[in-house]
């Protein structure tokens, strides 16, 4: 590595030139804050000349850091730039800016400048070599343009590369240097070109940088990331793509252009579209897409939890450790093919098995589960079973929801799955169902047709947030009811989770019998109505889906309104069935809750076979599980663990037995303890379940048909 110290002017003095990959970011300076910056140093510099010359230093602008690539025959002598094309490009503009003020009123000096902008003499491809800095792909059209206003462009650079529609920075930037030089140089008598020759001056004699030149055994990569564009910060995608082709160095050029470009073309243009620009929110993070994706690709790989906030020196961090690819080529296409998969969660197509995902992940708020979904998608090899392992997932996480169970620890859970099912050889769709049934804490089980049927029946399930996951079901139930009828049609409505019974229900839906009662006069039969009814109002079996302008009209009508408005209008199979009931009460509400029921334990199937639990039940009378279990505590950082004998627990190391889990919690602590929350239960290979949670589930177990 080796610095010089040269002037913006002694930067293009010569015949040569500077490339910038594809892979970097786009020309992105804009007058404020970067622009305007450089010209007050600019003016500066100049001042000083004009009023103390003998004291001028040259003002300090940065560093860039090039790489020289090897030429033959009549190529042009060329650099890579590693890091600076900010600063370059914009020093290019800038000398251009000047030419352009000068062309009209000086033409010594436009001739002076115009060997800091194009090579002259011989060159192996004139049309492009000519040029002292050849830009990205995007920037490119506006930049042959401004710096030789008489190319033909379409000839040099394709209409295709330059089609998004938008002014460049460039140009804007162009136009910015060119009214501040008329500003600085333009008095009252016209042209001042001692004015002029000063402002050339002072880039010449006023301004640097550091030019850091890499030999051989330099990292790119390493230098780059010691600096940084003045005020545009890097993003994360921006870190990982440059630490990504950076190393791909050593590749050449061909045709005037950089050859890693080929590969830039092909993995990372497509990951540059809006698309991946556009935000998204996972929780209260909202970052671009291409983050995201980016987040997940890493969390998959490396089978943990990736902050995205991290995500750069993580992913530095695992390629420059563990050497995952054989190449930067295969690197690449695990990132293209996570992004196939991902740009399908997020396109959301409902008829796809993976954009199917995409949706049930943005209602019940998931986005834990998408590196799991990658790797299936992606990695597993599954195929055609795909689908029955996105079907699975769903009616493990959808069945938990219904139940209530928490989500906490699915972040860990999921990319867990990951590790899990890499080691097994066998069908990776049966490894899922079978590590997803075998789950048995709160934390993490699959809850079986009893405890799912509990929680649709008995749980209210109306709440404003989770009307999404809710309108996720019902769209489901009814598209398998019109499946079974053998019809295919397009839901296209804003279709809304509504009551059929109105939260206030008791004006227009009253309870009959209680007629004679005055107002305010208590009846305890009728008080316990009331509670019925108004816990019944929630339930699954009260909600169904319609027009929130079909809604509105009935809204808290009597049944004798609402139900006719409703049937006359809705074509649902969902509100069809509503035809069967006469009247609508609790009653009739907990008979349909049992239908939809009946529907969806289809849809949202139950786990394979039985949890391991069940093992370590005993009849209700006993205190402890089985003979032998092995118990453990975790308290102030040591975990104690503990072993059943005699239907007592004996804890390791300490003398004595204990009859209940909160005597042995108090002996450890020296304090008064409810000890079922604190001790876990060993069940099957690695599984430990609360004591509590397992208190709880023996009543179930012990109750179900032998």
């Amino acid at each position: 590595m080796r610095p010089y110290t040269r002037s913006i002017i002694e930067l293009f003095d010569g015949k040569k030139r500077y490339l910038i990959p594809l892979y970097q970011r786009q020309y992105a300076w804009k007058v404020q804050p970067q622009l305007e910056l450089l010209w007050e140093d600019i003016e500066r510099a100049a001042e000083r000349l004009r009023t103390d010359r003998a004291s001028l230093t040259p003002h300090f602008l940065g560093a860039i850091v090039i790489a020289q690539i090897k030429t033959f025959g009549k190529e042009v002598q060329a650099f890579e730039i590693i890091d600076g094309q900010q600063r370059l490009t914009t020093f290019q503009i800038l000398l251009a800016a000047l030419r352009d003020v000068a062309e009209p009123y000086s033409t010594k000096w436009a001739d002076e400048l115009r060997p800091y902008l194009l090579n002259e003499g011989v060159m192996a491809q004139e049309e492009i070599e000519r040029f002292k800095l050849w830009p990205s792909r995007t920037d490119r059209r506006a930049f042959v343009g401004m710096i030789d206003p008489s190319v033909d462009i379409d000839a040099i650079v394709p209409p295709a590369f330059n089609e998004d529609g938008f002014v460049r920075l460039a140009i804007s930037a162009h136009a910015f240097f060119m009214d501040a030089i008329k500003h600085h140089v333009m008095t009252d008598t016209g042209f001042d070109e001692f004015r002029f020759e000063i402002l050339f001056e002072a880039m010449k004699a006023g301004l640097a940088v550091v030019s850091i030149e890499l030999e051989g055994g330099d990292d790119p990569q390493t230098i780059f990331e010691t600096l940084n564009s003045r005020g545009v910060d890097l993003t994360p995608g921006d870190l990982m793509r440059n630490f990504i082709f950076q190393r791909a160095k050593g590749l050449g050029q061909a045709s005037g252009s950089l050859t890693v470009d080929s590969l830039y073309e092909k993995h990372w243009i497509p990951l540059d579209r809006a698309f991946w620009n556009q935000s998204a929110s996972r929780g209260r993070q909202v970052r671009k897409r291409l983050d995201w994706m980016l987040t997940d690709h890493l969390s998959m790989k490396v089978a943990d939890i990736v902050s995205v906030d991290q995500l750069f020196e993580s992913y530095r961090r695992w390629i420059l450790s563990n050497r995952p690819f054989a190449s930067v080529v295969d690197e690449l296409e695990a990132i293209s093919a996570t992004a196939s998969v991902e740009e399908m969660l997020f396109d959301q197509v409902a008829d796809d098995p993976i954009g199917d995902f995409g949706l049930f992940a943005d209602a019940f708020d998931v986005s834990t589960a998408m590196p799991l979904v990658i790797y299936l998608a992606s990695e597993a090899n599954l195929g055609a079973n795909l689908s029955e392992a996105l079907e699975a997932l769903k009616s493990y996480i959808l069945r938990r929801d219904i139940c209530r169970l928490t989500n906490k620890n699915y972040n860990r859970f999921f990319v867990g799955i990951i590790a899990h099912l890499r080691k097994g050889d066998g069908n990776k769709v049966d490894s899922l169902i079978s590590y997803l049934s075998e789950r048995v804490a709160e934390t993490d089980r699959w809850p079986d047709d009893t405890e799912f049927h509990r929680g649709w029946m008995e749980r209210d399930q109306y709440a404003g947030p989770r009307q999404p996951r809710l309108r996720y079901m019902f769209v489901a139930i009814e598209r398998y009811k019109r499946s079974a009828l053998n019809e295919e049609i397009e839901i296209k409505s804003t279709l809304t989770i509504e009551h059929i019974m109105p939260q206030s229900w008791s004006a227009n839906w009253p309870i009959s019998g209680f007629e004679h009662l005055e107002p305010g006069e208590f009846d305890p039969e009728f008080a316990a109505l009331q509670a019925a009814r108004s816990a019944a109002v929630n339930k699954l079996g009260n909600l169904t889906l319609l027009t929130h302008a079909l809604n509105s009209s009935v809204s808290n009508g009597s049944y004798s309104v609402k139900m006719p408005a409703v049937r006359s209008n809705s074509s649902l199979a969902l509100n069809r069935d509503l035809n069967n009931f006469d009247d609508w009460n609790e009653s009739t509400i907990a008979e349909r809750g049992e239908s939809l029921f009946n529907v969806a334990r289809k849809i949202w199937l139950a786990p394979a076979g039985s949890h391991d639990i069940v093992t370590v039940m005993e009849p209700l009378t006993k205190k402890f599980p089985s003979e032998g279990t092995r118990c453990r505590f975790t308290y102030s950082g040591a975990t104690y663990y503990a072993s059943v004998h005699n239907g007592a627990l004996v804890v390791d190391g300490e003398s004595g037995t204990f009859n209940s889990f909160s005597a042995a919690s108090e002996k450890i602590t020296g304090t008064n303890r409810n000890g079922w929350k604190d001790w876990y239960i060993a069940c099957g290979e690695g599984n430990w379940i609360m004591a509590d949670d397992w208190r709880r589930l023996r009543a179930t177990v012990n109750t179900l048909p032998k």
